[in-house]
């Protein structure tokens, strides 16, 4: 696995690092050491797969509220997403700014998102599946979110969304 820094502290794209021959090839898709040894320690609690028919399906802007903030690895095992990371801590050098990475099964690219952050995503093919590693168990009622479309934040997303839920086109803006 290969580590790469992001414009926001605490947001890392995680590359494979494949052995190939004539059968295929073999990623190790996490490992504690390898993470910890970047500078990443991550230990997920949970795993979680959202599956999404519809190119074009938008699913965030999405955290969990302090003391409950979480930590995930999102990886896409199926199609593909431009995923996206909010930095919503207040005394982040970063607050209010976003990156965003193109996840797919054919590149095999992971987002590590850190606590503090917003996360959302718009598929970029129809049937994507989302895997998502997470560092604690859910937790109902902490679940929080702000609009995907803020201008506070000016993310700016690859195509509008043609499948939203109520619940996330609804979202306030920040601060709101």
């Amino acid at each position: 696995m290969r580590f790469a820094a992001t414009a926001i502290d605490g947001v890392t794209v995680v590359e494979l690092d494949p052995s190939t021959d004539e059968r295929g090839s073999f990623a190790r898709l996490h490992c504690p050491d390898a993470f910890a040894a970047a500078g990443h320690p991550f230990v997920p609690a949970q795993t979680s797969l959202s599956r999404n028919i519809a190119a074009h399906t938008l699913r965030g802007m999405h955290y969990e509220a302090p003391p409950r903030a979480e930590v995930k690895l999102v990886r896409v095992t199926r199609g593909a997403v431009f995923d996206v990371a909010v930095d919503l801590r207040p005394d982040s050098a970063t607050y209010l700014r976003w990156t965003g990475a193109e996840l797919s099964a054919d590149n095999g690219r992971a987002l590590l998102i850190g606590a503090g952050m917003a996360h959302g995503f718009i598929t970029l093919e129809p049937d994507t599946d989302v895997l998502y590693q997470i560092d604690r168990m859910f937790e109902p009622g902490h679940g929080r979110g702000v609009r995907w479309n803020d201008p506070a934040f000016g993310i700016a997303w690859p195509a509008p969304p043609v499948v939203i839920s109520e619940r996330d086109a609804t979202y306030p803006d920040h601060g709101a």
